[in-house]
């Protein structure tokens, strides 16, 4: 160990390297949105900028008032319309428009020399509902700077940007309380 590394620790090996990693989180289990907002608030601890955009979800929630006090190393923006139904297909154009929207958003914060992280949740049921294609999330993956982390969230991660992913973490369900009648409760799941 040479003396900077007594006096301040190893060497930060991802400033080093300066290569942003694309994580994904996928699975049916509760916690990738979760996880997504732990990577950010560490993040945050390093004074580094974290931009999340959340696609599918339209109402605020506690992670929304929580960027409000890390102000401004954490933003959080809706980008969606909120939750999707499959018996409510003459909702599908809103949905698509505001996806769209969010992709939008996204390119201009890939482009932006403001963000370290950006964080895309919910990113992969906008695939599933055919509000964007498949073509159009790998190309903005093209599109990202390549010191920039890129967090990508939601069920359904396609094989195709599995792939790609330098960090996968499938979360499976083994439990959840929804399903034996519990409210969903805020601090907890919104």
């Amino acid at each position: 160990m040479n003396e900077r590394e007594e006096a301040h620790g190893p060497p930060d090996r991802c400033a080093i390297v300066r290569r942003g990693r694309l994580i994904v989180f996928t699975g049916d289990g509760k916690g990738k949105t979760t996880a997504a907002l732990g990577l950010a608030l560490r993040a945050v601890g390093h004074r580094m900028r974290v931009q999340v955009l959340q696609f599918l979800k339209a109402e605020r929630s506690g992670e929304m008032e929580a960027a409000t006090m890390l102000d401004p190393y954490l933003e959080i923006h809706l980008v969606g319309a909120g939750f999707v139904f499959k018996e409510r297909p003459e909702d599908l154009p809103m949905h698509r428009a505001a996806a769209l929207n969010g992709l939008s958003l996204a390119r201009r914060s890939l482009c932006s020399a403001n963000w370290q992280i950006l964080i895309l949740d919910e990113i992969f049921p906008t695939i599933t509902y055919d509000l964007l294609s498949l073509e159009e999330v790998l190309a903005l993956l093209r599109e990202k700077p390549p010191d920039l982390h890129l967090i990508l969230t939601g069920r359904g991660a396609p094989n195709e940007i599995v792939e790609l992913a330098d960090t996968v973490s499938e979360i499976h369900e083994v439990k959840h309380g929804w399903r034996q009648g519990i409210a969903a409760c805020s601090g907890i799941e919104f």
